[in-house]
C-alpha cells in the first residue's frame, strides 16, 4: 500500500490542535459534565499517542495543551506524567494552579521545584506566589517573590505585586511597617499605578490593626488615577471592619458611579454595625434610584428588619424580593429566603416563616436550622422535635440548638437523651452544645451527670469556653454543690457578667446572703459594671437572708448609679423582700411609687407576703386583682386558701378551693426526685407506685421514732384541710421530699451528703422535720424547693428558718 499523501499526513497535526481548542472553547463556554469531558479528553489523548505527537518537539503545543485539559479535569494524576517527561514552566505553571486549587499545596510546590532555576519564567512564579496566597501562607509567598527579584533575567510585574500583597495580608502580625515596606517596592519598581495593585495596597493597610494605616489607604486610593468597583468597595469594607462606620459612609458617598457592590457593602457594614435604620435608609435610596439589589442586598435588609424588628419594613422588602424572584435562580433566592424565615420566626410569625421554608425549591443546612430555631423560639416544641427527625443533613449546630431548646422548654430529660444520641451517632458536642447538656443536668439535679461533664469538657479542651463554664457555675450551684461552683469560678480563665451574677446567685440561694454581697461589691470594684441581672441576683439574695436595708440600698443605687431603671420584676423582688419581713406596709407605699401599674407579679409577691403575715383582707384583695389577670394560674387559689387556712377560716378556704375546681383550674401536684446511681427517681405524695415504697415507709417510721425522742412534733397547722388531727399527721408524714429524703438514706453510702429537689416550695412541717432527721441520722441534707436551697445539719438548717 502506498504511503498515504503527505498533506494528508501533515494534517494530522493540525486536526489534533483544533479538537484540542474546540473541547477547551466548550469547557469554558458551556461547562459538560466532569466524565464526558474526561472521556473526551482521553480519546485525543489516544489520538495523540499513536500519532507520535506526544513530547514531539516540532509540536510541543499540542502536549502542553493537553496537559492544561487535564489540569481542568478531575484526573489530575495524568498531567503529572506528562510533566514529569517533560518539566517546561508552562506545564509547571498549569500544575500548579490546578493542585493549589484542589488544596494540594505541597504537590504543587514540588512542580515549581522541579523546573530548574534557568527555566522558570515570571508567569511560574506568579502562580506560585497566588497558590500560597490562596493557603493564607504569607512566609513562603515573601519567599518566592525574593527568589524573582534576584533573578537577573526576570521582573516582577503586575501579577507578582497582587499575589504578593494578598499573601502578606493574612499574616497573624501584620504591622504597619510591612505594608510601608510592600508600598516602597510597589512604588520603586513602577507599579503604583496599576489599578490592581492599588487595590490590593488598599486591602493590605485595611487590614493592618494599627490605626494610622487608615490615612495610608486612603492616601493610595486618592492618588489613583482610575478607580474601579473594587477600589471603593475595598476602601469602603476596611473602614467598616474598623469600626468606622462615619468614614465608610464618607467614602461611600464619594462614589461616582453607580456601583451595586460598594452599596451593598455600605448596608452590610450598617447591619454589622447594628445600625439597621440606617441600613434600611440606604436601602431605600438605592432603590429609588433604580439600582437593582442582589441576594446580597435583600439578606443584609431583611437581617437588619429581623434584629431591629422592624416586621412591617420587612414585609415591604419581601414585597420586593416576590417581584423580582423570577429573575433569582434558585442558589441565589436561598439566602434571601433564608432571611425571609428568620425574619418572620422572630416577629412571632411563625406560621408563615414555614410556609415560605416549605414553598422553597432549594434548602440548605442553614434552612433546616433556621426554620428549626424559628419553632424552638415560638415555643413549638413538637414541631421542632419533628422537623429535626426529617433533617436531612444535621450540623452541629442543629444538635446544639435542638438540645439547648429542651433545656429551656423545661424538657432536661429529653436534653440529656438527645445529647446522648448525639455522642452515640459520632457527632462531637461543641462547648455550647455541652453548655446546653449541663444546663439539664441543673434543671433536673442530676449532680454526677453533669460532673462528668465537667470531665469531658476537660478532655475536649474546653474548659475555658466562658458559655461551658457558666453552665457549670450554675448547674453546681443548682444541684447544691456550691463549693464546686465556687472552684470553677476561681479557675476560670476569663469571667464575664454572666459568670460574676451566677456565682452570687448560687451563694444567694443557698443562703450565703452576706457573702453574695461580698462578691457583688468585688465585681464592680473590679470594673465590671452589674446589669438588670446583677440587680435581681443580688435583691434575690437579700430576700433569703432578710437584708430588707441592704436591698433598699441595691435598689437605689441601680438608676442612681448605674443608670439601670428598675423593672417589674426588681420591683416584684424588693416587695417580696419586704412583705417576707413583715413589712407590708411599706410594700405598698412602694406600689405607689412605681411608674407603671400593677403586674401579676407584684400582687403575687404581696399575697405571699400576706401568707406569711397573716394579713387575710390585703390577701383576699391581692387575689382579687390576680384573678382579674391571670385567672387559669394555680398559684393565687393556693396561696389565698393557704392564708385562710393558716387563720382557721376553714369555711373561706374551701370556697377558694371550690373557685378553683368551678373554673377547671387544677393544682400542679407536688413531687420530689433524687438521683441515684444514675438514675433519677421520683416520688409524689403518699407515693405507693415506686418499686421500693414499702422499704421506704418501714425507714421512714424508724427514723421518725427516733426524731420525736428528740423533740419533733408534726406541726399540723401546714395541713390545709378540716380533718381529724391523726388523719393529719399522715398526710404530713407522706409529703414527697420526706420520701425522697428516706429513699436517699437508705441507697445512698454512708455518710453520703442527700440532695432533694421539690417542684414546690417546702411546708413548714417537713423544714423542722428534715432538721431533726438531719441530727437523728447524723447526716447533711439538702433540698432544693422552688425558690432556694436549704443545708440542713446537725439540726439545723442554713436559711435559718427564715424562707
Amino acid at each position: 500500500m502506498p504511503p498515504p499523501p503527505l498533506h494528508a499526513a501533515a494534517s494530522l497535526p493540525y486536526q489534533c490542535s483544533v479538537l484540542l481548542r474546540q473541547l477547551a472553547a466548550r469547557h469554558s463556554h458551556v461547562p459538560a459534565s466532569p466524565c464526558s469531558f474526561l472521556r473526551a479528553l482521553r480519546r485525543l489523548h489516544a489520538r495523540l499517542l499513536t500519532g507520535a505527537l506526544l513530547h514531539n518537539p516540532s509540536h510541543p503545543h499540542l502536549t502542553l495543551r493537553l496537559l492544561h485539559l487535564y489540569t481542568l479535569s478531575p484526573d489530575l494524576a495524568t498531567p503529572a506524567i506528562l510533566f514529569r517527561s517533560d518539566p517546561s514552566p508552562i506545564a509547571a505553571t498549569s500544575l500548579v494552579s490546578a493542585y493549589a486549587v484542589a488544596g494540594r499545596l505541597p504537590d504543587a510546590a514540588s512542580f515549581f521545584d522541579s523546573v530548574p532555576l534557568p527555566r522558570r519564567d515570571t508567569v511560574l512564579h506568579n502562580a506560585m506566589i497566588s497558590a500560597f496566597a490562596r493557603a493564607s501562607l504569607a512566609a513562603p509567598a515573601v519567599s518566592v517573590f525574593r527568589s524573582l527579584l534576584c533573578s537577573d533575567s526576570l521582573r516582577p510585574d503586575d501579577y507578582s505585586f497582587t499575589g504578593l500583597l494578598s499573601a502578606v495580608g493574612h499574616m497573624h502580625n501584620l504591622a504597619a511597617s510591612h505594608c510601608t515596606q510592600l508600598h516602597g517596592a510597589v512604588l520603586k519598581l513602577g507599579a503604583g499605578a496599576v489599578l490592581s495593585v492599588s487595590n490590593a495596597l488598599i486591602a493590605l493597610y485595611m487590614k493592618c490593626d494599627a490605626p494610622e494605616v487608615t490615612r495610608d489607604a486612603r492616601k493610595v486610593l486618592d492618588e489613583m488615577p482610575v478607580k474601579d468597583e473594587l477600589s471603593w468597595t475595598t476602601i469602603v469594607v476596611g473602614y467598616v471592619r474598623k469600626g468606622d462606620v462615619h468614614a465608610a459612609r464618607s467614602a461611600f458617598e464619594e462614589v461616582d458611579a453607580e456601583f451595586d457592590v460598594v452599596w451593598n457593602a455600605m448596608i452590610s457594614g450598617y447591619v454589622q454595625s447594628g445600625m439597621c435604620a440606617e441600613a434600611f435608609e440606604l436601602f431605600r435610596r438605592m432603590v429609588s434610584k433604580r439600582i437593582p439589589p442582589d441576594e446580597f442586598t435583600f439578606t443584609s435588609v431583611l437581617s437588619a428588619c429581623a434584629n431591629a424588628g422592624f416586621f412591617l419594613h420587612g414585609k415591604s422588602v419581601h414585597g420586593q424580593f416576590i417581584r423580582l424572584q423570577p429573575d433569582f435562580v434558585p442558589e441565589a433566592a436561598l439566602p434571601v429566603n433564608n432571611a425571609l424565615v428568620t425574619l418572620y420566626s422572630k416577629s412571632g410569625k411563625i406560621s408563615v416563616a414555614a410556609r415560605i421554608f416549605d414553598s422553597m425549591t432549594l434548602k440548605d443546612v442553614v434552612s433546616w436550622n433556621t426554620i428549626l430555631s424559628g419553632y424552638i423560639e415560638s415555643g413549638c416544641l413538637d414541631n421542632a422535635a419533628r422537623l429535626f427527625k426529617e433533617m436531612p443533613y444535621k450540623s452541629e449546630l442543629s444538635w446544639m440548638v435542638m438540645v439547648s431548646g429542651y433545656v429551656h422548654g423545661g424538657l432536661a430529660e429529653d436534653a440529656l437523651k438527645l445529647f446522648n444520641q448525639m455522642r452515640s451517632e459520632d457527632v462531637k458536642p461543641c462547648d455550647y452544645t455541652y453548655a446546653g447538656a449541663i444546663a439539664a443536668c441543673g434543671e433536673l439535679g442530676a449532680l454526677r451527670h453533669g460532673k462528668q461533664l465537667h470531665a469531658h469538657i476537660v478532655r475536649c479542651g474546653f474548659e475555658a469556653s466562658n458559655s461551658a463554664g457558666n453552665a457549670l457555675l450554675t448547674m453546681y450551684g443548682k444541684c447544691g454543690a456550691v463549693k464546686d461552683a465556687r472552684l470553677v469560678f476561681l479557675v476560670m480563665p476569663n469571667v464575664d457578667s454572666v459568670s460574676w451574677n451566677a456565682m452570687i446567685a448560687a451563694l444567694g440561694q443557698h443562703g450565703h446572703g452576706r457573702e453574695a454581697l461580698d462578691l457583688f461589691d468585688q465585681m464592680v470594684a473590679e470594673g465590671i459594671d452589674p446589669d438588670r441581672i446583677s440587680f435581681l441576683t443580688i435583691l434575690a439574695a437579700c430576700n433569703h437572708a432578710g437584708l430588707v436595708d441592704e436591698g433598699f440600698q441595691y435598689f437605689e443605687s441601680m438608676k442612681r448609679d448605674f443608670g439601670i431603671r428598675p423593672g417589674e420584676d426588681h420591683y416584684a423582688r424588693m416587695i417580696d423582700l419586704l412583705g417576707r419581713a413583715g413589712r407590708i406596709g411599706e410594700a405598698m407605699d412602694l406600689i405607689k411609687t412605681m411608674p407603671f401599674e400593677p403586674t401579676p407579679a407584684i400582687w403575687e409577691a404581696i399575697l405571699s407576703g400576706c401568707r406569711i403575715n397573716g394579713d387575710t383582707e390585703l390577701g383576699a384583695y391581692a387575689a382579687d386583682q390576680l384573678f382579674e389577670m391571670i385567672p387559669q394560674h394555680d398559684g393565687t387559689y393556693i396561696l389565698l386558701s393557704n392564708t385562710y387556712s393558716a387563720a382557721g377560716r376553714w369555711v373561706d378556704a374551701a370556697r377558694v378551693r371550690k373557685l378553683m375546681r368551678d373554673r377547671g383550674v387544677k393544682k400542679e401536684p407536688g413531687c420530689s426526685w433524687i438521683e441515684v446511681g444514675n438514675k433519677i427517681h421520683v416520688f409524689l405524695v403518699g407515693d405507693t407506685k415506686h418499686p421500693e415504697a414499702h422499704e421506704v415507709y418501714r425507714f421512714l417510721e424508724m427514723v421518725g421514732a427516733k426524731m420525736r425522742k428528740l423533740g419533733y412534733i408534726p406541726d399540723t397547722k401546714f395541713v390545709l384541710q378540716d380533718m381529724a388531727p391523726h388523719q393529719k399527721e399522715y398526710v404530713l408524714f407522706a409529703h414527697s421530699e420526706k420520701l425522697a429524703v428516706s429513699f436517699g438514706l437508705l441507697k445512698l453510702p454512708l455518710g453520703a451528703t442527700v440532695t432533694v429537689l421539690k417542684n414546690l416550695r417546702i411546708c413548714g412541717d417537713c423544714h423542722t422535720a428534715m432538721m431533726f432527721m438531719s441530727l437523728a441520722v447524723g447526716r447533711e441534707i439538702v433540698v432544693r424547693d422552688v425558690k432556694r436551697f436549704h443545708h440542713f445539719k446537725d439540726g439545723e438548717c442554713s436559711c435559718g428558718n427564715y424562707w
